[in-house]
């Protein structure tokens, strides 16, 4: 009977995709679980684009490899639950956890740990399906609010559906759990929680498809009958509810799980969202969200293995800022206040923004038009209640994890390329605040023009950041006409230059006596930020940091082949790190360029900028396909809320957005045959490579909308006009296509 009803409901999803969207769908070549093994740190869970459910399985271990509640190597099931970071490298969230059991459990407080095997566990977008060794079966789906789930109970199971708020691993542990049962199919409650973010509050209503005849709450109270039920309630620090349902062979149970930050009467409403007990129609809904996503960039390859690496780094793009505003605009910060995003907008969390701006949010201004302006916004709101932009906002808390003030130039790059719906001279102020605050070494920065390594850690890693960060303002107040401001931040974006050695070619840390910090090993790794002289690294990883001036940093190596030299010893170094407490987020390498982490992210495409492009073709390629595979461990290391991913899209279609303020996208060696955005605008822009293969990774010449193009970048305003940029490729170097500085990158507007 089981297997009957499996086969009728995957016929009957076949049928529904193929009717919807066609038997070219782009959901197929997506697999949730890239990511879940190796340090990728992704969860394979069901969620919508950028929603507030990421309803995904928890295997109930902690560590850092189970950041996300789930890694692939592990063989329990410890619940479903309804919040999740998705790759970062710390572990919080995990809000309302369900389980499915045979039978209730006699100790109310139990953990409990269900072992499945892959074999019985399927992912796509939008949906999780699993078949634990107990027999039941739990599928997953979700709309933004909402998480629906299905379980299908074996023979002589007594069925049960346990909530368990006590659940929690890593950094969150709850502070103040509540339940209330309604009636016999309806919950409501919080959790309060804290963690990374020391301030969580999470709302939920929850709501079966059946009536549970008993419930049991970890207070000891038993209810068994309508009566007794209405209005049970119970509150601690770790609440558990099991919810008994009649016995019945094959009985399928459903359930709805609606999230808000405010309030549990507006987490009832959100159950609205499915107002229907419909599972394949939601599933469906949420399927054709995200193939409409992957709709907006598109590639045409033969190379099946790239598209699933292609379209599962796209999906990944789309899941972080997550929803944190009610339908109505209305949240609850981490003060406790609540606010109303104007006009009905949406407010976001989760900007994990030391990755982020590098990549991720420069590839929002082509793919997001209907949802960035509020991404933007909700980064303002956080400024006017915490008085600074965020540096890594996470359930409106500020974690204040890593170093810079990214914010910086991703509304810096915004309000260069005039975005609509955000108001350059609100965002200019709170850009000029964070540059100005007295805390995370601004004032030693300002002081110095470096931040001395005896005054905090970090000095080479947030000097550099600061500097570039500093650039970010400077365009701004250019565009706005603040001719002060203006001299005042070219000056600051200097500051990378203080901390050049040219006895060894790095950038390496000074006190604030002016020397340099000894003893040195450019190999050297230290994890602890207090004590590191680079974050998350060593001098080979960040020493290249200065994406606004490679000109200039060419010029403290004394000649654009100077520089070449050194960026060639990079990829040839040995891929060692030395120390007593290495940085695990270091990894990926190739020499000592750590693709693992974003650090290095620009440095293979800087060659563009001293005129030896061919190497940025050479490398590029290199890093596509060592550094991704369609594997459970296809990243070489964190994910990072999608900047892993970013990188990937771009790269594989040809460009990649070094300066992520400048408005132009460098050249590397396209992977695909052919690239499509399908721009907001309606127009498309299309990225042919003619005569691609392993083999011919070299660009010999290009043209755009068929002119002959000799520029080794093309802008943000030239892709939005729409067209075609064709690259001709070969097996070997064309060393002429661009040898003339005129067509590098980084040059006019920039120094």
């Amino acid at each position: 009977m089981n297997m009957l009803m499996r086969l009728s409901s995957l016929v009957l999803f076949s049928s529904l995709c193929l009717l919807s969207r066609g038997q070219d769908s782009l959901i197929r070549y997506v697999d949730p679980f890239i990511g879940t093994g190796g340090h990728g740190h992704t969860f394979p869970g069901a969620a919508v684009p950028f929603g507030m459910v990421q309803l995904s399985p928890d295997n109930g271990r902690s560590g850092w490899d189970w950041c996300s509640g789930y890694h692939y190597s592990d063989s329990l099931i410890a619940g479903f639950s309804h919040t999740h970071l998705s790759g970062t490298g710390i572990g919080d969230w995990l809000d309302i956890s369900v389980m499915p059991l045979t039978a209730p459990l006699a100790d109310t407080t139990q953990g409990i740990k269900i072992r499945f095997s892959h074999d019985n566990e399927y992912a796509s977008p939008g949906y999780y399906r699993v078949t634990m060794d107990n027999g039941i079966r739990a599928e997953l789906t979700a709309t933004a609010r909402c998480g629906y789930h299905r379980y299908t109970y074996p023979q002589g199971a007594t069925p049960t559906i346990r909530l368990d708020l006590a659940f929690h691993l890593n950094w969150d542990t709850p502070t103040e759990t509540h339940v209330t049962i309604l009636n016999d199919s309806t919950l409501v409650g919080y959790r309060y929680s804290t963690g990374w973010a020391h301030v969580q509050r999470v709302y939920f209503a929850a709501r079966t498809s059946s009536a549970f005849t008993k419930t049991i709450l970890n207070d000891g109270h038993s209810a068994s009958d309508m009566s007794d039920m209405a209005e049970t309630y119970d509150k601690g620090k770790g609440v558990s509810a099991q919810l008994i349902f009649n016995e019945h062979h094959g009985h399928i149970i459903e359930l709805k799980v609606a999230l808000s930050s405010t309030s549990y009467d507006k987490a009832l409403q959100a159950l609205n969202e499915i107002p229907s007990w419909d599972f394949a129609r939601t599933r469906k809904s949420a399927a054709d969200q995200w193939e409409n996503e992957l709709r907006k960039v598109t590639i045409s390859t033969n190379n099946d293995a790239l598209k699933r690496v292609f379209y599962t780094a796209l999906y990944h793009t789309a899941i972080a800022p997550t929803l944190y505003s009610d339908a109505d605009g209305e949240y609850q910060n981490a003060h406790g206040d609540v606010h109303t995003m104007p006009g009905g907008t949406s407010r976001y969390t989760l900007f994990s923004l030391w990755d982020t701006f590098r990549a991720l949010k420069p590839l929002f201004t082509l793919t997001q038009p209907e949802r960035y302006t509020d991404m933007l916004n909700s980064m303002l709101a956080f400024y006017d209640e915490n008085g600074l932009l965020p540096v890594w906002d996470l359930s409106t808390w500020e974690t204040n994890t890593m170093t810079g003030y990214h914010a910086i130039p991703v509304l810096a790059d915004a309000i260069l390329k005039e975005w609509p719906g955000l108001d350059a001279e609100r965002a200019y102020e709170a850009m000029i605040k964070s540059a100005h605050q007295d805390i995370r070494g601004v004032p030693d920065y300002i002081q110095y023009g470096y931040l001395p390594q005896d005054k905090a850690g970090g000095s080479v890693t947030v000097t550099l950041e600061y500097a570039y960060d500093d650039w970010c303002i400077a365009q701004v107040a250019k565009k706005l006409g603040k001719t002060a401001d203006h001299a005042t931040f070219m000056n600051r974006a200097k500051s990378y230059a203080q901390l050049f050695d040219p006895g060894t070619g790095f950038m390496r840390a000074k006190n604030s006596d002016g020397q340099f910090v000894e003893p040195f090993d450019p190999f050297w790794s230290e994890h602890d930020f207090d004590k590191a002289q680079y974050i998350e690294g060593n001098a080979w990883q960040h020493s290249f940091f200065v994406p606004h001036d490679v000109a200039g940093l060419a010029a403290l190596y004394g000649s654009n082949k100077a520089l070449g030299k050194k960026l060639d010893e990079l990829f040839t170094a040995p891929s060692v790190m030395h120390g007593e407490n290495i940085s695990p987020d270091a990894s990926g390498f190739i020499g000592q360029y750590a693709h693992g982490n974003e650090p290095s992210h620009h440095i293979a495409y800087m060659y563009n900028y001293i005129g030896e492009p061919w190497k940025t073709q050479e490398r590029v390629r290199q890093i596509v396909d060592s550094m991704y595979h369609d594997k459970p461990d296809g990243y070489a290391g964190n994910e990072d809320a999608g900047q892993m991913s970013a990188w990937a899209v771009w790269s594989i279609g040809g460009l990649y957005p070094v300066n992520p303020a400048a408005g132009e996208y460098v050249f590397g060696s396209p992977s695909a045959d052919k690239t499509t955005f399908s721009l907001p605008n309606g127009r498309q822009f299309t990225i042919s490579a003619q005569n691609n293969s392993d083999r011919n990774i070299y660009i010999q010449s290009a043209t755009l909308n068929g002119k002959p193009y000799e520029n080794l970048y093309i802008r943000h305003q030239d892709i939005l006009e729409g067209g075609e940029l064709v690259f001709k490729m070969g097996p070997k170097p064309n060393k002429r296509f661009g040898r003339n500085p005129e067509t590098w990158p980084g040059g006019e507007g920039n120094w």
